[in-house]
């Protein structure tokens, strides 16, 4: 009996609005790509990104082109030559994942964890704001441990001020979603390092981050936009000193755990991170977050409407995914 495929377009709202130094979002608009085979279906969801030139119809149309491979049984590891990495491959990777583990019996953490998965620590994500209104949004959060605060605007230093002194006892990622320049980076991240800052994420564009080689770095730098594959761990060598690993930009789980060890391996901190979705994206980024330095998997937090059933979280700490939500 040949497989069945399927994609359907969602929208989920955000609670309020997320804002980056890109611009800002009132709701998640997701693909669920569905896969089935002898009676069983997998799911996987993805986020295009249109930062990375992908939309809800050019994702569609990837997910569309590769049926005929999906029908005549492509395995993981094929589908990583078949698609080129990013959302649509994220999609089908994990519900080929999911599909599996329904198949036989046996949840997806037995191949994709080293030991039984457990309970991890998300950051929650502090949207762009005056540092006013990011210093409100910060005392709200401030009994969580973990808080990721996105800048990239003027006057950074006042909102890191601001959250800092907000949560006192929270530490703090800053995400600068490849906003600063060569122009104020030095002091940025003097000011980060004065509010001991835990780490800082993405602040040159991608491609032009090569400055990072030759300036100190007071606090940890993490590449993101920088990075998509393992492949592009070795230019990163001396320029970052930890990755956020994200499956719509892996291209699914069995290149994302691929780019993790690889990652560890070269001596990065390894992040775990999402773009905005539901429970059914973040589930597989759970598995792989057990070896993870960081976990940025909030995305569900910044809902306003979850799928049903969804991961389980219980203030900062996100459970790994019962069997009726995914693996």
């Amino acid at each position: 009996m040949a497989r069945e495929l399927s994609a359907e377009t969602d929208s989920f709202p955000i609670s309020g609005l997320f804002t980056i130094s890109r611009g800002a979002k009132s709701s998640a608009d997701v693909i669920c790509c569905t896969i089935g085979d002898a009676g069983a279906a997998g799911r996987g969801e993805c986020v295009p990104y249109a930062r990375y030139g992908e939309t809800l119809e050019s994702v569609a149309d990837m997910i569309s082109d590769i049926r005929a491979d999906i029908v005549n049984g492509i395995s993981r590891d094929e589908i990583k030559s078949a698609m080129k990495a990013g959302a649509a491959r994220n999609a089908i990777d994990c519900a080929l994942w999911d599909l599996e583990a329904k198949l036989s019996g046996q949840r997806a953490h037995f191949r994709a964890c080293r030991m039984p998965p457990r309970p991890v620590t998300t950051a929650f994500t502090i949207s762009l704001d005056d540092p006013d209104k990011m210093a409100v949004q910060a005392r709200a959060h401030a009994d969580r441990p973990l808080l990721k605060v996105k800048v990239g605007s003027d006057d950074d230093i006042a909102r890191i001020h601001a959250v800092a002194g907000s949560a006192p006892h929270s530490r703090i990622i800053l995400d600068a979603n490849e906003a600063w320049t060569e122009a104020n980076i030095h002091d940025n991240l003097l000011a980060a390092a004065e509010y001991h800052v835990a780490l800082v994420e993405q602040p040159l564009p991608a491609g032009q981050d090569e400055l990072l080689r030759h300036i100190p770095h007071p606090v940890p730098i993490c590449a993101d936009e920088s990075v998509h594959t393992a492949d592009d761990l070795e230019r990163l060598a001396g320029l970052y000193d930890a990755v956020n690993i994200k499956l719509d930009k892996t291209g699914g789980l069995t290149a994302a755990l691929e780019l993790r060890d690889k990652a560890h391996g070269m001596g990065f901190s390894v992040m775990v991170g999402c773009m905005v979705g539901t429970s059914l994206a973040m589930a597989p980024a759970v598995l792989l977050a057990q070896e993870a330095d960081y976990v940025d998997l909030d995305g569900p937090l910044l809902l306003a409407r979850d799928r049903s059933p969804g991961l389980t979280y219980a203030g900062s700490l996100v459970s790994p995914p019962d069997r009726e939500l995914w693996g």
